[in-house]
């Protein structure tokens, strides 16, 4: 296999929402009270119920040059067009390669955090029912076989959660974002019965349960003065604790065809998860009442949770550790983490020791049949590779955009930037502040 024949389909992507995504479906009885944009200056800011609330872009630095990825865009006229717009967004796709993309939300929060403690239900619930649809009809649709569609749902109410993923799963949407520890959010844990519904409606209908890192546990800053490079190196890490209480959570075994993503969570330290958990259930479960039915930890892991990267050398040199039936790739767009527009390039340096059958599981395969995507029927797979995609994206422009602005840190030449820099960035890009 060359790269051009590679198939990258990407399960981690992230969608800026247009300033009218939620006005085009928000029910009549809600006019007015719809999530919308206001201009503040140069600054573009979400209103949700009179309250600024949010980042604009959160990290959305694709297209700048390396040097700029720590300044914070403010506005939409400080990002890629790609972004936000779906047609550019395809051809930055096709630029770089790309087939399939799954979008994370921004504005809501990954996991539509932005809704679930809000005091009004039902404007929460509309709200979440709006994004659903944009993201379905105006993103998605927009573009057939190009993108995995991911669905909201409230936690606060189960029984219009499984209306919810009825409504969108019979619409072929097969993944749900959550959270890795909604108990951070002031809701049950995975543990409790309290979410057995959305376990049952999401196994009976091949719904994928992503769980994206930062939607519960974070990676924690070690003190303001810690330069900000250890805390980006334990951001994928940062789920580590969620993952092995999702190994020991009790709905695998009430719902076997139940799965779950590590969105963003890397693969390299799988394996020592992997090997620490099945020593602590032979040399603990005598006393901890631990009940794997005869199997092991890493058993119930390999079977249910799916694993993604971006580029994770040592996790593709380790994979009869990781299980290379559940693991899969992703982008990060528009992130900094990305590697756009090169990411065959990053991408084949950790594969190319592989077989042509280990690549296609994990460039695509296994995403097509865990989210049930099916872009070959549509697009043929002669359509679908590297270098058809490339092909019809020369007119895309891919160079480095100088100067696009946004809040930025407090620079000094030769001190490291800091978390407390940072953190301070973003204090100063919280929509909070713009008004």
């Amino acid at each position: 296999m060359k790269i051009e024949d590679l198939i990258l389909v990407s399960v981690d992507d992230h969608a800026i929402e247009p300033p009218d995504a939620f006005a085009r479906h928000m029910p009549a009885r809600f006019k007015g009270r719809e999530p919308h944009v206001v201009k503040s200056g140069q600054r573009d800011v979400w209103m949700f119920e009179e309250q600024a609330t949010g980042y604009m872009g959160l990290n959305s630095v694709v297209g700048r040059p390396k040097e700029e990825y720590g300044m914070e865009p403010l506005g939409y006229d400080q990002m890629r067009r790609g972004t936000w717009n779906i047609k550019d967004r395809v051809d930055d796709m096709n630029a770089n390669g790309v087939l399939g993309s799954l979008c994370f939300p921004t504005f809501p929060g990954f996991a539509g955090q932005r809704f679930q403690n809000h005091g009004d239900r039902e404007v929460s619930l509309a709200a979440i029912q709006a994004y659903n649809d944009w993201h379905l009809y105006d993103w998605c649709n927009a573009a057939p076989g190009r993108f995995i569609p991911l669905m909201l749902v409230p936690w606060w109410d189960m029984k219009a959660a499984v209306a919810e993923v009825k409504r969108l799963s019979a619409q072929g949407v097969h993944a749900l974002s959550f959270s890795d520890n909604p108990t951070l959010m002031g809701f049950p844990s995975i543990h409790d019965e309290y979410w057995d519904p959305l376990w049952k409606v999401c196994s009976e209908n091949k719904v994928v349960l992503c769980c994206h890192i930062g939607t519960g546990a974070k990676a924690q800053h070690a003190s303001d003065m810690s330069p900000i490079d250890a805390w980006i190196t334990a951001m994928p890490i940062s789920i580590a604790n969620s993952a092995a209480d999702w190994i020991w959570a009790p709905m695998w075994k009430k719902f076997p065809d139940l799965r779950m993503a590590l969105s963003e969570g890397g693969i390299g330290w799988i394996p020592y998860l992997l090997e620490r958990a099945d020593f602590t259930h032979r040399h603990h479960s005598a006393w901890t009442n631990a009940n794997f039915g005869g199997k092991m930890p890493s058993d119930v892991f390999k079977k249910h949770i799916i694993t993604c990267f971006i580029e994770d050398n040592f996790g593709l040199q380790n994979l009869d550790y990781i299980g290379e039936d559940m693991a899969c790739w992703e982008s990060d767009y528009p992130h900094s983490d990305c590697t756009w527009p090169s990411s065959p390039e990053t991408t084949w340096d950790g594969l190319k020791h592989l077989s042509d059958t280990t690549i296609n599981k994990i460039t695509h395969l296994n995403a097509m049949r865990e989210f049930s995507f099916d872009p070959f029927s549509i697009h043929g797979r002669e359509n679908c590779t590297v270098g058809a995609l490339r092909a019809q994206a020369t007119h895309v422009k891919t160079e480095p955009a100088l100067g696009l602005g946004g809040a930025d840190h407090t620079r000094a030449d030769g001190k490291p930037v800091t978390s407390g820099d940072i953190n301070a960035m973003f204090a100063k890009a919280d929509a909070q502040t713009a008004l």
